[in-house]
C-alpha cells in the first residue's frame, strides 16, 4: 500500500474520535481491559538475508507461509521533534495469510536501544526481538481472522514515562521499533506469528504534559545538540532503465522507437520522475528555502540516456511491438506532451541548481573497463556531460563520476583517469583502508598515469544510508556492496516501514558523533531510484529540517570536490560484474565493428548527419546493454532479459548497416571483348551517408585484376567501378567481388560474376609466333634472291606490265 503522510495532530484527533471502537495502547490505557497479554517467545538472532517479518522461529503453515502478516501503513509523527506529541502512533494492518483461522490476535509495540553505528541502521532491523526490551502491553486487535481476512488497527505508546509503559526514549537518536503480533491458530497454541520493524528518528524530545513535577526529567522538551552540525551533500538522481529500442542508427528526421510506453507514465503528473522533480521544485522554492540552503546542498544527477530519450520523445515517437527486432511493427507513443513539460521544468531547475551527469545509461564501468574500447570508455564517462549540457543549455559539474555500483577497481580507475575524471564518488565501505577524510587519493597501478600526473580522488558517500534509501519505493533494492550481515528481505516490509528506515538514516549522522570535529556526510540514493508518491518530498523535507534546525549545514558538491586529498592512498573494490564473458566479448566485437564502419563513413557538408551522429546510437545501445539499472532489485531477472534482447537487436542492426553497402551482381555471363578488357561493376550504398570502400576480388589464377583503390559511394546511391582485368584463358571463369571498409571488413554480400573472354590464350600466342616466323622466312628468301639478281620462284608466271 502506498505510504501516506499523517500529521500527529490529525491522527490524535482521529484516535480520540474512534477510541471506543479501536484498541490502543499507552495513549488510551482505558481500552486495554480486554487485551490479551501473551508473552513473546525468546528467539535467536535473526541471520542476515532472512525476512524480518517472519522470524525463523515463528510457526509456519505446511506450505511455508506465515499464519499472519503485519504491514505498517503510517507512523505519526514520522520524526519526533520537541513540538511533537509525547507519543508515537502506528497504523497497521494484520492479515491472515495462512491456511486456517487465527484467534485472539494481539499486538504490542517494542523499542530497542538507540543506534550508535552506521552499520546499525541495517543490522538493528534483524535483531532478536528480545533486544527490543522496552515493551508495551498487548492489545487485542481482532478476536479472530479467517483465511485472507485482514484488520486495520492503530497502536500508540508514550515516548517516555515514569508511570506507565513507554518506549523509554530519553535522548535524541534513531531508535529501532517493532510491532509484535501474537495469535492462536486453529488446532494450535498461542505463539508470536509475525513482526514489523522500522526506525524512528528522534531529533528532539517533547515534554510530557502528564508529568506533574515541573523539574522532572521528562517535564520539559529536550532539544538536540546543534553545536557541531554535520556538513551535508545530497545527490538527487533522475534516471530510468534504458527505453530506446536497439539496432537503429542515427537519423535527422526519423522518429525514435521505444521498447515500451512506461516512460510516458513516469513523466506524467504523479509518475515517478514527475514526483522526483516536483519534490525538488517544491522544497527549493524561496518560501520554503529562503536562504537557499537546501538548493546549495543538492546536486541533481542526470542520466544522459534518460535525457536523450525524453528529448526525442518531445518530437513524437513510436513504440515497438518486438524489442528484439529492429524492423518490428510499431504503434504511436502517448507521452510527447508529458515529455515536453517535464523537460521544460528540468531546464528551469537545472539553470539554478548543481547538475552532474551520471555514466551513460548507468552502465557498468567495470565491464566497460574490461572491454577496453576507448570509444566505449569515452561514451560512458566523458561524453555524458556534453550530452547533458547540450540538451539543457547549462554547464554541469565536470571531471566528476558517480559510480553506479558504489566502487571502482584498479582497471576502472585507470579508465576513469584516461577519460578525464578527477574525482569518483564511491561507497565508504568500498574503500580500504577506511578513512574519514572527505577526499582520498586512489592508488594507481598505471605507472604511465602516475608519471603524467593524472590522479584520481575518491569521495565517499555513506553506504548504510544509501542502502536505506534504496529500499524506498515500488521496487526496493539492496546495493551490491552491502555486507551480508546488513542484508535482509525488503519485499516483506511495507513502503511506510522502508521510508521510516530511510528517514532514520538521514537523521543518524546529524544526531550521532556530535563530538567529532569536521563532520561531513554525502547522501547518494541508487541512481535508478523507484521512490514515488510522497516519499521524495518526505526525504527532502527531512534534509531541509536538519538544515533549518542547525543539525546540518549545506556543503555544495563543488565545495566537496575542491577539498584536497589527505591521508594515505586508498584502494576501492567493486562488485563483480554480473555479465558473462560471452556478453563482454560480444560487446567488444560489435563496438569494434562500429568503429570500423565510422572510419569508412564520409562527412557530407550538405548533410546534418555526420558519421559520429549516425553511429552514436549503435554504440549507445552497447552501453545500455551493460546498464546496472534494476540489477540490485527484484527486477533483476527482467533487467537481464532486457540486456540480452538489446544486444541481440543491436547485432541485427549493425549487420543490417553492413549489409546496406554491396556490389550488385550482373545477370548472365560477362563477356570480355579482349583479354585486357576492363570489368564494369556497380556498387550500391543504401546508407544515408557517403562511404569509402575498397573492392575485394577473389579471382582464379587465369585472371589478373588490378587494384582500383578507394571508391566513394554517395549516400543512397550507386557508382560504376571500372576494374582493369587481364584474362589468358577462353574458359568461363567465376570471380567473386565484394566491397569492404578501409580496414578490410566486408560489407554486404559477395557477388559472383561469370566472365568469358574472346582471347585464345596460349594457343593464340603460339600461332601468332609461328605465323611471324613464317613471314620472316619468306621475306628473307625474297631478299636473298633479289640481292643475287635471281628471280624469286614465287614470282614465276608473273610478268611486269
Amino acid at each position: 500500500m502506498r505510504a501516506r503522510k499523517v500529521t500527529a495532530a490529525a491522527l490524535t484527533s482521529f484516535l480520540l474520535a474512534v477510541a471506543p471502537a479501536i484498541g490502543t495502547a499507552a495513549a488510551n490505557p482505558g481500552q486495554l481491559a480486554g487485551a490479551s497479554a501473551q508473552p513473546a517467545d525468546s528467539q535467536p538472532d535473526t541471520p542476515a538475508g532472512v525476512t524480518t517479518s517472519a522470524a525463523p522461529d515463528t510457526p509456519m503453515t505446511q506450505t511455508g507461509d506465515p499464519f499472519l502478516t503485519l504491514s505498517v501503513e503510517t507512523v505519526a509523527p514520522s520524526t519526533i521533534t520537541t513540538s511533537s506529541d509525547p507519543f508515537v502512533t502506528v497504523r497497521a494492518t494484520v492479515k491472515n495469510t495462512g491456511d486456517r483461522r487465527v484467534d485472539d490476535i494481539g499486538v504490542r509495540m517494542q523499542a530497542a536501544d538507540a543506534i550508535d553505528t552506521a552499520a546499525g541502521l541495517r543490522t538493528s532491523l534483524t535483531l532478536d526481538q528480545d533486544r527490543f526490551d522496552r515493551v508495551g502491553e498487548f492489545v487485542t486487535v481482532a478476536e479472530s481472522l479467517e483465511k485472507d481476512e485482514s484488520r486495520q488497527f492503530d497502536l500508540s505508546m508514550q515516548l517516555r514515562s515514569t508511570t506507565e509503559p513507554s518506549l523509554g526514549i530519553e535522548t535524541p537518536g534513531v531508535y529501532p521499533l517493532l510491532l509484535n503480533v501474537n495469535g492462536t491458530p486453529e488446532y494450535g497454541g498461542t505463539a508470536r506469528l509475525d513482526d514489523a520493524r522500522f526506525l524512528l528518528p528522534v531529533v528532539g524530545l517533547p515534554g510530557n504534559p502528564a508529568e506533574q513535577n515541573p523539574v522532572a526529567p521528562d517535564a520539559t522538551p529536550l532539544p538536540p545538540n546543534t553545536r557541531n552540525p554535520v556538513a551535508m551533500t545530497v545527490l538527487w538522481p533522475l534516471a530510468d532503465i534504458p527505453r530506446l529500442a536497439a539496432g537503429s542508427p542515427g537519423s535527422v528526421d526519423e522518429r525514435v522507437r521505444l521498447i515500451d510506453d512506461e516512460l510516458a507514465g513516469e513523466l506524467a503528473t504523479g509518475g515517478r520522475l514527475d514526483t522526483l522533480l516536483k519534490a525538488v521544485e517544491f522544497a527549493t522554492q524561496p518560501g520554503l528555502d529562503p536562504d537557499g540552503n537546501l538548493a546549495s546542498t543538492l546536486c541533481i544527477g542526470i542520466d544522459p540516456d534518460l535525457l536523450v530519450t525524453v528529448s526525442n520523445m518531445t518530437r513524437g515517437y513510436l513504440v515497438v511491438d518486438d524489442p528484439a527486432d529492429p524492423a518490428s511493427t510499431t504503434r504511436e507513443g502517448t507521452g510527447s506532451a508529458a515529455a515536453s513539460q517535464w523537460l521544460a521544468r528540468l531546464e528551469t531547475i537545472a539553470s539554478s541548481t548543481c547538475v552532474t551527469a551520471m555514466p551513460f545509461a548507468q552502465t557498468d564501468l567495470g565491464a566497460v573497463a574490461d572491454i577496453g574500447d576507448p570509444s566505449l570508455i569515452r561514451g560512458a564517462i566523458s561524453t555524458p556531460a556534453d550530452v547533458v549540457d547540450g540538451i539543457l543549455g547549462i554547464t554541469s559539474t565536470r571531471g566528476f563520476t558517480w559510480s553506479p555500483t558504489g566502487g571502482v577497481d584498479a582497471d576502472t580507475g585507470d579508465a576513469l583517469r584516461s577519460a578525464g575524471t578527477g574525482t569518483v564518488l564511491v561507497a565508504d565501505n568500498s574503500i580500504s583502508p577506511p578513512t574519514s577524510a572527505p577526499m582520498a587519493q586512489l592508488f594507481s597501478t598505471d605507472a604511465a598515469a602516475t608519471d603524467s600526473g593524472a590522479t584520481l580522488a575518491a569521495a565517499q558517500y555513506d553506504a548504510a544510508t544509501a542502502a536505506a534509501l534504496a529500499g524506498v519505493g515500488t521496487t526496493p533494492s539492496t546495493p551490491a556492496l552491502t555486507p551480508a550481515e546488513q542484508r535482509y528481505d525488503l519485499t516483506t516490509d511495507s513502503r511506510t516501514a522502508r521510508l521510516q528506515d530511510a528517514l532514520g538514516a538521514l537523521n543518524f549522522h546529524a544526531l550521532v558523533g556530535t563530538e567529532r570535529p569536521g563532520r561531513g556526510v554525502t547522501v547518494a540514493p541508487p541512481q535508478y531510484w523507484t521512490a514515488g508518491g510522497d516519499e521524495p518530498s518526505a526525504i527532502l523535507s527531512t534534509v531541509s529540517s536538519l538544515l533549518r534546525s542547525g543539525l546540518a549545514t549545506p556543503r555544495p558538491l563543488s565545495e566537496l570536490l575542491a577539498q584536497p586529498t589527505s591521508g594515505v592512498p586508498v584502494t576501492s573494490v567493486d562488485a563483480p560484474t554480473e555479465l558473462d564473458t560471452g556478453t563482454i566479448d560480444l560487446v567488444r566485437s560489435q563496438s569494434a565493428r562500429i568503429e570500423t564502419l565510422m572510419q569508412s563513413l564520409v562527412e557530407d557538408p550538405q548533410s546534418a548527419l555526420t558519421p559520429r551522429l549516425y553511429t552514436a546510437p549503435l554504440r549507445e545501445d552497447l552501453l545500455r546493454a551493460l546498464s546496472t539499472a534494476g540489477r540490485a532489485s527484484s527486477a533483476d531477472e527482467r533487467a537481464g532479459t532486457m540486456a540480452f534482447t538489446r544486444l541481440a537487436a543491436t547485432r541485427i542492426g549493425i549487420d543490417a548497416v553492413y549489409g546496406s553497402v554491396t556490389v550488385l551482381a550482373p545477370g548472365g555471363v560477362y563477356t570480355l571483348a579482349s583479354e585486357q578488357s576492363p570489368l564494369l561493376l556497380v556498387a550500391r550504398n543504401d546508407l544515408p551517408i557517403p562511404v569509402n570502400v575498397l573492392l575485394r576480388v577473389d579471382a582464379p589464377p587465369e585472371m589478373t585484376v588490378s587494384d582500383v583503390g578507394v571508391t566513394q559511394l554517395p549516400a543512397r546511391g550507386s557508382r560504376t567501378i571500372t576494374v582493369p582485368a587481364e584474362v589468358d584463358d577462353t574458359r568461363n571463369l567465376s570471380v567473386d567481388f565484394s566491397v569492404t571498409t578501409l580496414d578490410g571488413s566486408r560489407l554486404g554480400e559477395v557477388s559472383t560474376v561469370s566472365v568469358r573472354s574472346n582471347a585464345y590464350g596460349q594457343a593464340l600466342a603460339i600461332i601468332t609466333a609461328c605465323a611471324g616466323a613464317l613471314l620472316l622466312l619468306l621475306a628473307g628468301r625474297r631478299l636473298w634472291h633479289r640481292f643475287r639478281g635471281q628471280p624469286d620462284p614465287a614470282d614465276e608466271g608473273y610478268e611486269r606490265p
